[in-house]
């Protein structure tokens, strides 16, 4: 009995050691099993690059979505719109990185870098908000066609101020050849609206500059183009500033510098033509033996003095007049 009870007692001292011993195959085991993952995982990540680097090398097709470097992605210097709110912009930078760009950025290809079509205050935001790579979709684009949208995506949202969209205009008129009819079109306005835009570049560029700051409004903007003197329409837009005139008030004040000069250049023609007239009423004074005046009212049209004196003088007038 003492044997099997020695024996038995040997079994479970050897049962302890064995159950030890499992556990270290086990850890063994798992280790294995890690190196495995991470070798698949390293694995994975070699073939994503190397899809990658075979997308890099294929040819961008019209319409290609992409995520790319955020540096070679560059403004379109062209584009209408030349100023951007910084407190607008660092709103949108804080959306981004909460939430990423939700819009790709639209481009295209210029050589090694992109430039973009429409987007560019999502980018300037990206920037801002730290970003290193920028989701892009890729299209061919002409010169003209990229005028255009970038045109019109910036109409779409009033971004433009009137003097960037008024110059926005002029491009395609000048750069283009498109007229007015053909502008108005393409953004959905009156041919008048185009128009009665692009005169606000007739201004002087100071008052350009007062129409961007927001400091007279468009109306008021339009009221000045009838002064012909530059310094004499940036004071006036200076005084409609300082003084918050209305669009009214502009017109009335335009109105009343207008008027001396007309009516002394109206003065001065008169009296050329005055002169004129004076001579052949003095001609038929000696013709007609009694005195003759002529009276203008503008230079076409006018009254006829001939004065006499008994009814001799009348009948001796009337009958050389018949």
């Amino acid at each position: 009995m003492a044997m099997k009870k020695g024996g038995l007692g040997r079994g479970l001292d050897a049962m302890i050691p064995n159950k030890i011993a499992n556990t270290v195959p086990n850890t063994t085991v798992e280790n294995t099993a890690n190196a495995a993952r991470a070798a698949e995982a390293d694995q994975a990540a070699k073939m994503a690059a190397a899809i990658a680097l075979q997308n890099a090398k294929a040819p961008i097709v019209d319409g290609t979505r992409a995520v790319v470097d955020i540096l070679k992605v560059d403004r379109n210097k062209k584009q209408p719109r030349k100023r951007f709110d910084e407190t607008q912009l660092e709103e949108l930078a804080d959306s981004i990185r909460q939430f990423g760009i939700l819009s790709p950025i639209l481009v295209t290809q210029k050589g090694d870098f992109y430039e973009i079509v429409a987007g560019e205050r999502r980018w300037r935001a990206a920037r801002l908000a730290g970003l290193k790579e920028v989701p892009v979709i890729i299209r061919d684009f002409t010169e003209q066609e990229i005028a255009e949208i970038s045109l019109i995506e910036n109409l779409q949202r009033t971004d433009l101020n009137p003097i960037e969209e008024a110059q926005a205009y002029k491009r395609l008129k000048d750069e283009y050849g498109m007229t007015d009819d053909q502008i108005a079109e393409k953004v959905s306005k009156s041919r008048a609206a185009i128009t009665n835009s692009m005169r606000l570049l007739k201004l002087d560029n100071r008052v350009q500059d007062m129409v961007i700051d927001e400091q007279i409004s468009m109306g008021q903007a339009r009221a000045l183009l009838g002064v012909e003197d530059n310094e004499k329409q940036y004071e006036m837009a200076q005084d409609a500033f300082d003084k918050r005139m209305s669009v009214r008030d502009v017109e009335k004040m335009v109105k009343q510098h207008n008027a001396p000069k007309k009516e002394e250049k109206k003065k001065q023609d008169l009296t050329q033509y005055q002169l004129q007239f004076d001579e052949y009423a003095q001609k038929l004074t000696e013709a007609l033996g009694v005195k003759v005046a002529v009276t203008l009212k503008d230079k076409n049209t006018g009254r006829l003095e001939i004065d006499f004196y008994n009814t001799d003088d009348f009948e001796h007038l009337y009958d050389k007049l018949k």
